[in-house]
């Protein structure tokens, strides 16, 4: 079955072949070693949105400052062995909160499962994350095309949890000026991206105005990593 992703104007960008699992979730190949996994996460639910809760009650949502001095528009915690931080220093991972220089809170179970799983199911059998990175988009909230190369072992891949109200997101090559993919990815949906993919440039328009139960007029994001 031949499946579309719309471009900026609403027109198919690419047709990306859909094959389904045991379950009939879609599962669309983005790019070699990269898979959208619809609704992967839908049945976990409500295990997560508690989870989440429990994350940001020990550690709470903050806007990280970039090296430069910009306030950025994304909400973040983390929770694992290590979390990712921003701040004047640079960008890295810290195995405390610096905050409250506590450990983060571990990783909640819902969240190593659902990690695992969707890794295999994208054909990296035998990931272990330790460190999930929660992201929180307000309306208007964005994040520009970067890559993800704080992590250690670039071997690993990372895996992408989309929850709460829909959003464009951007998968691009690896160089910045490629223009990238824009995938509409609603609650539920799980992008994982590795092997030739891993140091693809990725981000998020800014969100628009929407509501759904799972987190208001919020998306959470959860951004699941091996970063020791």
């Amino acid at each position: 079955m031949g499946a579309g992703v719309a471009d900026a104007d609403g027109v198919t960008s690419r047709d990306l072949f859909a094959a389904r699992d045991e379950n009939d979730l879609a599962r669309y190949e983005l790019a070699p070693g990269a898979v959208l996994l619809r609704g992967f996460a839908r049945e976990a639910e409500a295990e997560l949105r508690r989870a989440i809760d429990a994350v940001a009650a020990a550690a709470p949502f903050r806007h990280m400052k970039t090296p430069g001095g910009f306030t950025m528009s994304v909400a973040m915690t983390n929770s694992g062995r290590y979390g990712w931080v921003s701040d004047e220093r640079g960008y890295r991972y810290a195995d405390s909160d610096p905050e409250s220089g506590s450990p983060w809170p571990p990783l909640p179970a819902v969240m190593l499962e659902l990690a695992r799983n969707a890794a295999a199911a994208a054909g990296f059998d035998g990931f272990e994350p330790d460190a999930c990175l929660v992201n929180r988009y307000e309306p208007g909230a964005r994040l520009t095309l970067h890559q993800d190369k704080n992590e250690r072992d670039f071997r690993e891949p990372i895996v992408s949890v989309s929850l709460g109200v829909p959003a464009v997101f951007l998968f691009g090559g690896l160089k910045r000026k490629e223009r990238p993919l824009r995938l509409d990815v609603v609650h539920g949906d799980v992008v994982v991206w590795g092997g030739p993919s891993r140091l693809r440039y990725h981000g998020v328009l800014p969100l628009k105005e929407a509501q759904h139960a799972f987190a208001g007029s919020a998306r959470v994001n959860l951004t699941l990593r091996r970063a020791g």
